[in-house]
């Protein structure tokens, strides 16, 4: 049951708020010593080669130049980059430095030197010679392609996830429910198209960095920007193969991530450096290398069909999602999943039957990763872009169509692991939407008279909170002296605010202000055990784990009140200020207490709380676009976007709405602008911010973000997630909206003006 919260659900001013407006030291560069060896790589600038002669005599000579490593220098054990529980679903099909370079940007040579001069130039200075090899550049070509971005033998896949290096293959997959085949025959409407999304960049500030050091018991000590501290020192361990007992990682603040730093892009390189040299190290990547050797979103076209009756009820779906996971499978067999669990569910309410199959294939290109929305919002783009033509050719409003389909609280739903919508308030969404928004007002063309015409477009999203099954989140509560909370977790808070919610969190528990809640992390030598901060789960799972190991704590402070007031704990209360008897004829302070605990005491003033879920309840989304296109030039101007958001219970309005509106921004910028294109040689043209077209808040117009919350029985509060789910329904729109003002269909993204202009039809 919903209920009246103290902390949760206000407003709670940020934790970092006022370092980061002050500008104090708190990102890896700001905080590690600026005397470390300088470490860059050397890349290919080949997609697919053999090396075969590294001469180096001459850049060793370059004064200041401390080492050059190559393949012959380096562990010869496979192992992935992909931050995920062990065993990793992503194949082990890296080393540290290979032999074969698979694309444009593969690390050739590890470089370290004393300054970055003298490192730029042994750069120049290495002399490579290669066997340049065909390339695999089309990943419409490459599954069972003669060329195989992956022959070796030492390649493994720790799980069954349909992977074949000698098909190149990373993951492939069918499921589904029903007799597909049969209701598509018995349909009166099909629409079946095939929709492009490309490997969109996540452009976080900050880009990957990471300092080395040994530190005083010898042990190799990583300071990260990283959202995965476990699982990069597992990774560094594997890299290295060193024990994992002999890394520590941490992470400071975080200049964004997205998902980028769920992969151990260039913790490794410096980790290699410090480990042969026992020197500090440090490595910070370029801009350019962040847009052609980064982690950049899973390139995949997604082909639909979906069958319906002509009132509009939607009986059969299904998806094929082709996946390109690039030189390497970091989270190729996850991502993929996503495309169809995360969009087929959403219209589970008349859906008689459906089939999902899917295949991620190697190619000789920028190895792909995980970025917000995670394999969804491929999926979400294609799906609602057919839903919407299914409403055109009806002539249904669009929202009318969806209401008729949609899922709706209690449903079970087959296409999402059998998991019951039990907060779901999809419906109040869609409502909440049409009267902000004035849906009926803005939906239909109008000409404005001067070759400019305005109107609307629709599109719904859904998300999850974790990896049901899977995601582990810990936190560690400990009364300190004079009575304040120390909350150590291991999530990394990246921009999102999880330290600042987890905080509120603490505090309701604990019937405290917030401010005296000190929140650490997160450290794998300090922190409780947690997966790491992706897959939405921070909300969901680590905030439970606070909510147990609060209950857990109060109830030992109680304890220790009650041997002090010399009472069995049954008779005594906690009140936030202290404990006192129920009687009222005894009180102790939470101060005195922490006093206690510090002298002749073995009750456990601090807790420890692991959490799990076997389920995990998606969000709900609902997002209205109104542009203006101008059909002289092709330009879409975005004049309105509401979006109306079922996260449960929002833990902290302000930091919600600034999520969403992010990631909305993010939507819009993938929908209209950030284009990758490669060149025959298979080197990315967009290389910069100047080529790589982000938007800004100047693009924008208006953004007006509302919740309508549901009750989440099995989350912290009520609470679902928020992060992903809120990129999602952009581009959707976008494409709604434009074929309304165009007549044409856009299937391949980013829609330029350009495209517009043509009146070019993507098939």
């Amino acid at each position: 049951m919903e209920q009246a919260f103290k902390t949760v659900g206000k407003p709670v001013r940020k934790k970092d708020a006022m370092q980061l407006l002050l500008g104090k030291p708190a990102y890896v560069d700001d905080i590690t010593p600026a005397n470390a060896l300088v470490v860059k790589v050397l890349r290919s600038p080949h997609a697919h080669a053999w090396i075969e002669g590294i001469k180096k005599d001459t850049a060793l000579k370059v004064p200041g130049i401390v080492g050059i490593y190559t393949y012959e220098d380096v562990p010869q054990k496979r192992f992935t980059m992909a931050g995920q529980t062990y065993p990793e679903p992503s194949p082990y099909d890296r080393l540290l430095l290979d032999q074969r370079v698979r694309f444009v940007g593969d690390a050739v040579a590890i470089v370290a030197g004393e300054t970055e001069k003298a490192v730029d130039k042994a750069l120049r200075m290495i002399k490579v010679q290669y066997q340049v090899l065909e390339p695999v550049l089309d990943f419409r070509t490459a599954k069972d392609n003669p060329i195989l971005v992956h022959p070796e033998d030492n390649w493994k896949a720790l799980c069954e996830v349909g992977a074949d290096n000698r098909r190149n293959l990373c993951a492939s997959e069918e499921s589904g429910d029903g007799d597909v085949d049969a209701v598509f025959a018995d349909c009166e409407e099909i629409v079946e198209h095939s929709y492009h999304v490309k490997a969109c960049q996540q452009a976080m500030m900050e880009t990957f960095r990471t300092y080395t050091e040994i530190d005083r018991y010898g042990r190799l000590h990583v300071i990260s920007s990283t959202q995965i501290v476990f699982h990069c020192r597992r990774i560094i361990a594997n890299a290295l193969d060193i024990p994992k007992s002999m890394v520590r990682v941490e992470k400071p603040r975080i200049g964004g991530g997205f998902g980028a730093k769920q992969t151990v892009v260039a913790e490794v390189y410096p980790a290699f450096v410090t480990w042969k040299t026992k020197r500090p190290a440090k490595m910070i990547y370029s801009r350019k290398e962040c847009q052609t050797a980064g982690s950049p979103r899973h390139e995949m076209e997604v082909h639909v069909k979906l069958g319906a009756s002509k009132e509009g009820k939607i009986r059969a779906l299904e998806l094929y999602t082709l996946s390109n996971t690039g030189a390497y499978g970091e989270h190729g067999p996850t991502t993929v999943g996503l495309s169809g669990h995360k969009s087929i569910p959403l219209y589970t309410g008349g859906l008689e039957a459906h089939r999902f199959r899917y295949d991620v294939v190697y190619t000789n290109v920028q190895s792909a990763g995980a970025y917000r929305g995670y394999g969804a919002t491929q999926g979400l783009f294609a799906l609602e872009s057919a839903v919407n033509e299914l409403a055109e050719r009806l002539h249904m409003d669009p929202l009318k169509l969806r209401e008729k389909n949609i899922v709706r609280e209690g449903m079970v739903m087959p296409a999402y692991y059998g998991e019951t919508a039990n907060a779901c308030a999809l419906d109040r969404c869609i409502a909440r939407c049409r009267e902000l928004f004035h849906w009926e007002e803005k939906a239909p063309v109008r000409d404005m008279g001067n070759g400019k015409v305005r109107t609307a477009g629709v599109a719904l999203a859904m998300q999850g909170s974790c990896i049901s099954g899977l995601d582990v989140g810990s936190a560690t509560v400990k009364l300190g002296d004079e009575g304040f909370y120390n909350l150590i977790i291991g999530a990394a808070d990246m921009g999102t605010g999880c330290d600042t919610i987890l905080a509120q969190m603490a505090a309701e528990c604990l019937e405290c202000p917030v401010e005296e809640i000190q929140v650490f992390g997160a450290d794998t030598d300090a922190s409780p055990y947690d997966s790491g901060s992706y897959a939405s789960s921070t909300t969901y799972i680590t905030g439970k784990a606070v909510e147990t190991a609060c209950e857990e704590l109060k109830g030992n402070l109680c304890k220790i009140a009650a041997g002090m007031m010399g009472c069995a704990d049954t008779d005594v209360e906690f009140t936030g200020d202290g404990v006192r008897r129920l009687d009222g004829s005894g009180f102790v302070t939470r101060s005195e207490i922490a006093q206690k605990s510090m002298a002749f005491n073995q009750i456990p003033a601090q807790t420890t709380a692991t959490h799990t879920s076997p389920v995990s309840p998606p969000p709900y989304m609902v997002g209205m676009v109104e542009i203006e296109l101008d059909k002289e030039t092709g330009k879409v101007e975005v004049l309105d976007y509401t979006a109306v958001v079922d996260c449960g219970t929002p833990v902290n309005p302000n930091l919600a709405r600034i999520q969403t509106e992010g990631g909305l921004v993010q939507g819009i910028g993938m929908a209209l602008y950030e284009n990758v294109t490669y060149q025959p040689s298979g080197k990315i043209s967009e290389n910069s911010l100047m080529q790589y077209k982000i938007p800004t808040r100047l693009d924008m117009g208006h953004l007006q973000v509302e919740f309508e919350s549901s009750y989440e029985p099995t989350g912290p509060f009520g609470a679902k997630s928020i992060g992903e789910i809120v990129i999602n329904t952009p581009a959707p729109a976008l494409a709604h909206a434009i074929y309304k003002a165009t007549g044409v269909w856009h299937r391949t993204l980013p829609i330029t003006p350009e495209k517009i202009l043509m009146g070019l039809e993507d098939e």
